[in-house]
């Protein structure tokens, strides 16, 4: 086996192990969350949210995620910048991958000031490989597999499923909520005209 083999193994045999050390504890985890039940359907059922309910103008609550490379992520890397957050609960799905290629391919018509990111909770080899096959090379995706940070500070994560809620969320410059659409049905895809044009207001007037 070549010393980058050998590496990749140990890293893939840590990740795995991180990553079975928190299913081990995310039962004590949700039910120390706050939930409610949300507009939000999945067919017929409401769905449970587990986590703080925020609203418009509250200041955007701080959280880590791990990007490919189980590196960590915050949300104060991008301060300053307006930030637009694409929520999906599983990428490699028929309405996640639109949701995720319709955001890829708007980042060229952003400043430079404006981040796009994808958070969902699936692994970051899965959402790797998926931007590999994909050629999603835009949008900075990341993952919330390993401590429900952003889901559980955002109350976006889904009581009983450890999936995210499909929603679409904006931080401005000065680290406020400036935007928030929580998809109506998880199998409906956001609405994007609605979001663009909440993300085009934040921008400085020529």
């Amino acid at each position: 086996m070549s010393a980058l083999s050998h590496l990749y193994s140990k890293t893939c045999v840590a990740a795995a192990m991180l990553c079975v050390s928190f299913a081990g504890s995310a039962a004590d985890f949700q039910a120390s969350l706050p939930e409610r039940l949300s507009k939000v359907k999945a067919g017929n059922q409401q769905v449970v949210l587990l986590g703080n309910k925020l609203s418009t103008g509250d200041t955007a609550p701080a959280f880590k995620v791990v990007d490919a490379s189980f590196k960590t992520v915050a949300l104060a890397d991008y301060r300053g910048k307006t930030v637009l957050i694409s929520v999906v609960p599983s990428i490699d799905t028929g309405v996640c991958s639109l949701q995720t290629k319709r955001f890829n391919s708007e980042v060229a018509n952003l400043p430079d000031n404006v981040v796009l990111l994808t958070i969902s909770t699936d692994l970051p080899f899965a959402q790797k490989r998926y931007c590999q096959q994909e050629q999603i090379d835009n949008v900075v995706v990341l993952s919330d597999a390993v401590w429900r940070d952003f889901g559980s500070n955002y109350g976006l994560l889904i009581k009983d499923m450890g999936l995210l809620t499909r929603a679409v969320l904006i931080i401005d410059r000065k680290g406020k909520l400036a935007y928030q659409q929580l998809v109506p049905e998880l199998a409906q895809e956001p609405d994007y005209a609605a979001a663009l044009n909440a993300l085009q207001q934040l921008m400085p007037k020529s």
